[in-house]
């Protein structure tokens, strides 16, 4: 098994109370602790404890917009490519909608020359209708942005294999766009040539995991062990039908981590957890809260590695990790890298 770490970024209030001017140095001290931390006790010859360093693609805080800070994405992509050396660089996930394919696929083959070969396209169709509206992008049905997804998809996979795209489509049309630096990165098999690793992000039956079928070579969907399996399912059942390889699409989950040496630090550390939502978005606590305490990597290591253990043997074989206090405590994410991680690694 690989892991991520999710950086704070302010767009689930986890940088409420540090300075402004202060928040980019914690987002980047904490993208090259991730890049240099070592599963176990950090000895020699111990691995890298992270794969990869993730935000997400967000402009308004939720689960409510606030005036808190909110970093954007890609600048982020851009920022932390630049500050790091080995991890590499994701978002969970990128909305198609929010910018033309061909321009994003030349974003993110920059990215990938800035950082040398390092980035992730982790794309979906979107889903915060307030953030959709207030940005002007109206907010189509599901159906239009899941089309507009495949097509996008598709814009972006051939500018970066051959230089330029030109698709013209229900919802994009473009014309001889170029794309040159081209990533630095190569696929392999049918795909060999300049290409980005496409991570589509979703879990919907008809569309999005027909969409990951065709294109991808990641997926991402719910974490809880008996949607994880029938979600799976229907994934392989649209690989048949496309005429793809299923084993040869890694399939990962986003995770909640709520973690103590024993029952009372875990209970300590979801206190905090209530406290700080209570604070920071009291209108939206309870849902929030409720979350973070029914989530499956609550407990000591020895439970969370158990159910990770469970999720593993069902395919799970990538998990991207958020931990809501990392950046005003990295005890508990040092806990995780030095006692669960070690146990997970292939």
């Amino acid at each position: 098994m690989e892991f991520g770490l999710f950086i704070p970024q302010g767009w689930r209030h986890d940088l409420v109370g540090i300075d402004p001017s202060d928040q980019w140095e914690t987002m980047r001290s904490l993208a090259r602790h991730a890049d240099t931390a070592l599963a176990g006790n950090g000895l020699p010859g111990d691995r890298p404890a992270f794969a990869s360093v993730w935000v997400y693609d967000h402009f308004h805080p939720v689960p409510e917009p606030t005036t808190e800070a909110t970093h954007e994405a890609w600048t982020l992509m851009a920022a932390f490519a630049a500050s790091t050396e080995r991890v590499r660089l994701g978002q969970m996930c990128t909305c198609m909608a929010y910018r033309n394919p061909a321009y994003l696929a030349k974003v993110a083959a920059t990215v990938d020359a800035v950082s040398g070969g390092r980035t992730e396209m982790g794309i979906g169709a979107g889903w915060y209708e307030h953030e959709w509206r207030a940005y002007g992008y109206g907010f189509p049905g599901a159906g239009d942005r899941l089309k507009a997804l495949d097509e996008g998809v598709q814009i972006m996979a051939q500018a970066w294999r051959e230089g330029s795209a030109t698709f013209s489509g229900e919802y994009y049309t473009v014309d001889g766009a170029l794309c040159h630096p081209q990533p630095l990165q190569h696929g392999a098999g049918d795909d060999v040539g300049p290409s980005i690793p496409l991570w589509i992000a979703g879990g919907g039956e008809k569309r999005t995991l027909r969409t990951a079928a065709q294109y991808a070579q990641y997926t991402n969907f719910v974490g809880d062990p008996e949607e994880f399996a029938h979600k799976s399912a229907v994934l392989r059942e649209h690989c048949a039908d496309v005429g793809t390889d299923f084993d040869a699409i890694t399939r990962s989950a986003n995770y909640n981590v709520v973690i103590g040496e024993d029952e009372a630090e875990v209970a300590d550390r979801l206190a905090w957890v209530e406290d700080h939502y209570r604070r920071v978005v009291p209108g939206s606590a309870d849902g929030e809260i409720e979350s973070w305490r029914n989530g499956p990597l609550v407990g000591t290591p020895e439970q969370i590695v158990e159910r990770l253990t469970e999720l593993r043997g069902l395919g799970m074989t990538y998990a991207i990790t958020y931990f809501l206090d990392a950046a005003y405590d990295r005890s508990a994410m040092d806990l995780f890298t030095r006692e669960v991680v070690p146990e997970l690694q292939s």
